[in-house]
């Protein structure tokens, strides 16, 4: 495999307007295959990982339910027997292979859980630790993740990386459609979001995830299955939040890397410490909320011509 990435040099937003290279938080979007079985996809994780290792990444992200290679099967028994608990030697092969690389893994599987198992993402620091395990929020409910248990949380972790700490948290594929996912991760303080994904990655849904960078002052990095996966399309994509630049006119676009639809693992520098910077002297994100003026986002209540007779608790 190969490496592809773009370099940047950014401009702090102070008042000192001076021009420096910035130490990134390097991401690595595993755009891969799965194999077909656990151990195959396991073994090749792994390999991967080393890979990305080689290229000095901070971060390694696979695509969503590696696990598995996003299979829902219909069968209730086959579908509890491919779930993977979270103290299995699964996940425990990437918590050593964390700590042996010195390098964050971001893995996804079908997790083991009752009454049904759930879409999750695992993320390991460099030591070989969990920062913190996501379940998918908004499954979707419309197609073969009715069968899944939905998570009930958004977490935001300290990630302590060879550069420095810097907050992340998780959104998986359909969460990134609901501005309330990435907006709950900023308000707990995400600097950078991690997405799995594993869905056709078009324009529209690309220009969610640049909304969500904007709208948050956040990095937002999503990876998907490339091409030759069934509906899938490649096309990982890393948005750095920086819309605004001292030295620039007008805005910029906030996209740092995307893919094209091959295998290959692919590259994302986040340049955090300007990306800090920009928070402290920007607009978006919580600075000029009003909360108060909001209540109606809390109402359950579902009118027409949104009543759908599939969404969950309804049938």
């Amino acid at each position: 495999m190969t490496v592809k990435s773009k370099e940047f040099v950014y401009d702090l937003c102070d008042l000192r307007e001076r021009k420096i290279r910035m130490d990134n938080i390097r991401i690595a979007m595993l755009q891969i295959m799965p194999t077909g079985t656990l151990e195959g996809n396991m073994e090749k994780g792994i390999k991967c990982c080393r890979q990305a290792g080689k290229l000095g990444a901070d971060i390694a992200l696979f695509p969503e339910m590696w696990s598995c290679g996003y299979y829902i099967p219909e069968n209730t028994d086959m579908l509890h027997s491919m779930a993977v608990e979270r103290d299995s030697s699964f996940i425990w092969a990437y918590k050593k292979l964390a700590k042996e690389l010195n390098m964050a893994i971001g893995i996804t599987f079908l997790e083991a859980y009752e009454p049904m198992p759930r879409n999750s993402v695992c993320l390991i620091d460099r030591f070989g630790n969990e920062v913190y395990t996501y379940a998918k929020v908004h499954t979707c409910d419309f197609g073969d993740e009715r069968r899944l248990t939905p998570g009930e949380e958004f977490y935001v972790g300290e990630l302590n990386t060879q550069k420095g700490s810097v907050k992340v948290g998780s959104m998986i594929c359909y969460d990134r459609e609901f501005p309330e996912s990435a907006r709950i991760l900023m308000l707990k303080g995400a600097e950078i979001m991690l997405v799995p994904n594993a869905c056709p990655m078009e324009i529209n849904r690309i220009s969610q995830l640049r909304a969500r960078a904007y709208e948050n002052m956040a990095g937002i990095v999503t990876v998907n299955y490339p091409g030759a996966q069934p509906d899938c399309n490649g096309h990982s994509t890393a948005f750095d939040g920086i819309a605004y630049r001292p030295q620039d006119e007008g805005s910029r676009d906030t996209l740092i890397a995307e893919a094209d639809e091959t295998e290959d693992i692919f590259i994302a520098d986040f340049p955090i410490d300007a990306m800090r910077e920009y928070r402290r002297c920007e607009v978006h994100g919580n600075a000029y909320r009003r909360p108060d003026k909001y209540k109606l986002l809390l109402s359950e209540e579902i009118k027409e011509p949104f009543i759908r007779p599939d969404r969950r608790g309804t049938c």
